[in-house]
């Protein structure tokens, strides 16, 4: 279901006009769709109702309080990469036992902090990683639950920047690693074996990848019960993509049933880290043309939203929708929507046929996820208002930036 769609000139966002949002909040402005939320979160975890699951967000695509809040509220698991994602979900009212903590990097105070919450898991991505969860679990007298992350060297034919699967990644160990590393955490003295992880990319749009890396997993899973390593859960990390533009996505229900036939008879949970899958068409950036022109033959349309809004397509080359609020009057161009960085990289669409003129109010589909949490203050931009539709209602979940905010934390050298 579309939770945006255009009526009778005017569009809204479930049951609001995004032109009420921005005469309200101003431009630019991220909106995202409680009911679109909601709605995706329950798809994933009903295709897998035939099995003990759990589906564990990916903080990282989104991690505003009321997103986290709302995804809290329907029991959902979190996967964090960060302490300060822990606190997010914690202040969300997310529960720490159902929180897994990845990344290649963790720091000892992260370390410290996750063990102090309890949260459900550590999935470790190196050796040295897992010496130094040792040292720490051992000096705050606590068992640290861990699964070690695999590199199946599986390409996920995605976008090389956000492939995680390849041997060349700096993600997780190498499935010849993975057994020598379980066999050394199975003799430390406060570790505890409970899982297996993987996650192999992002924006994947094929079902074999994830197939081969399955297979690949189960593999290692059945070696270890061989060893008398037997695990609780199995994690096959996030990357189902959405679509963007002319995307075929996987369907739920075919995935769910591949993965469970690989699985077979074998008990263990199944976790997944969608975070993607779960925002990004939950969500657009509302935006205002400041103005057009015309540089020898070539239109541009600047808008007040810039790449440090959005820095996907300047990052990636990536393709989203471009809708106008309301119908505009003139002649249709091929506009390149650029904003008013000083770079020529600050762009958030190009090539759209277009009406536009000064003034009109534009949307930026599917940018609910890697939107406002990839945003900065390049330039000394303000970041921008978020705001949650739920209904007939909406709500400013996190306000606009000021100045003062921004430099709030500088000072002048002494004189």
């Amino acid at each position: 279901m579309n939770y945006f769609e255009n009526r009778d000139g005017d569009l809204h966002a479930e049951d609001v006009s995004l032109s009420e949002i921005a005469n309200t909040h101003g431009t630019p402005t991220f909106v995202y769709s409680k009911a679109a939320i909601v709605d995706a979160y329950t798809q994933f975890s009903a295709a897998f109702s035939r099995h003990e699951h759990r589906i564990c967000y990916a903080v990282k695509a989104n991690s505003n309080l009321a997103v986290l809040g709302l995804l809290a509220s329907l029991q959902a698991s979190f996967d964090i990469v960060s302490g300060g994602e822990l606190q997010r979900v914690l202040r969300a009212g997310g529960q720490a036992d159902r929180i897994v903590f990845s990344g290649v990097g963790k720091q000892a105070w992260e370390l410290r902090e996750a063990l102090s919450a309890g949260i459900a898991c550590f999935n470790v991505e190196s050796e040295f990683e897992l010496e130094q969860l040792q040292n720490i679990a051992q000096d705050m007298d606590k068992r640290a639950p861990i699964s070690i992350r695999v590199n199946p060297d599986v390409d996920a034919g995605t976008h090389p920047y956000i492939s995680t699967g390849l041997k060349e990644n700096k993600f997780g160990v190498s499935t010849s690693k993975a057994l020598a590393l379980y066999d050394r955490a199975s003799n430390m003295s406060h570790i505890s074996i409970v899982g297996i992880d993987c996650h192999i990319g992002s924006q994947i749009t094929e079902l074999a990848p994830f197939l081969e890396a399955m297979t690949k997993i189960i593999e290692l899973v059945d070696s270890l019960e061989a060893d008398g390593i037997t695990l609780e859960h199995i994690d096959l990390g996030g990357g189902i993509g959405v679509v963007y533009k002319d995307e075929q996505a996987i369907n739920l229900d075919t995935f769910a049933a591949s993965v469970l036939q690989l699985l077979g008879h074998r008990k263990q949970t199944l976790l997944f880290e969608p975070g993607r899958y779960i925002v990004a068409n939950a969500g657009v950036l509302v935006s205002t043309v400041i103005g057009t022109k015309n540089n020898e033959g070539k239109d541009f349309a600047i808008i007040d939203a810039a790449m440090n809004d959005l820095i996907r397509p300047a990052l990636y080359q990536s393709w989203q929708e471009v809708e106008l609020l309301k119908p505009s009057a003139g002649a249709r161009r091929t506009y390149d929507l650029v904003g008013p960085v000083c770079e020529t990289g600050d762009f958030l669409a190009k090539g759209r046929d277009l009406s536009l003129n000064e003034g009109d109010r534009v949307a930026i589909h599917s940018s609910g996820a890697y939107g406002f949490v990839m945003s900065s203050n390049y330039n000394s931009r303000n970041r921008a208002a978020e705001i949650m539709v739920d209904g007939s209602h909406f709500h400013e979940v996190r306000a606009r930036e000021t100045i003062e905010d921004q430099l709030r934390l500088e000072s002048l050298l002494p004189n």
